[in-house]
């Protein structure tokens, strides 16, 4: 599979999951989501979409839960907009990046003070 398309691909999939769970699914366990990014398979069958959560633990838990258990239309709306033979099975991830980076920059603070 080209390169190209596969970028284009995984773009489109991190946008129409987004549109999907801001303005079509009510579950109220759904927190504050950010879809940061997704990546698929060069054969087009399997994606991993990358989300960022806010809140506690248990909040954050919740929200997985609601997300994981909304897959089945996710995956059916997504594979209706995205036109091509097979729908990718969809895998959510929490995307730790933005925890991390505020922990290197607390480290970096911390550091800072000390000089």
């Amino acid at each position: 599979m080209g390169e190209m398309r596969v970028r284009k691909i995984q773009e489109f999939i991190k946008q129409e999951v987004s549109n999907i769970l801001l303005k079509e699914l009510k579950d109220p366990r759904i927190g504050f989501v950010t879809v940061t990014d997704a990546k698929i398979t060069g054969d087009l069958r399997e994606a991993t979409v990358y989300v960022s959560l806010f809140g506690d633990e248990k909040k954050k838990k919740d929200t997985l839960t609601a997300l994981k258990s909304a897959n089945g239309y996710i995956r059916s709306e997504v594979g209706k907009r995205l036109k091509i033979r097979y729908s990718p099975e969809i895998q959510f991830k929490e995307d730790q990046s933005l925890d991390y980076g505020m922990k290197i920059d607390k480290i970096l603070k911390d550091i800072e003070k000390k000089d």
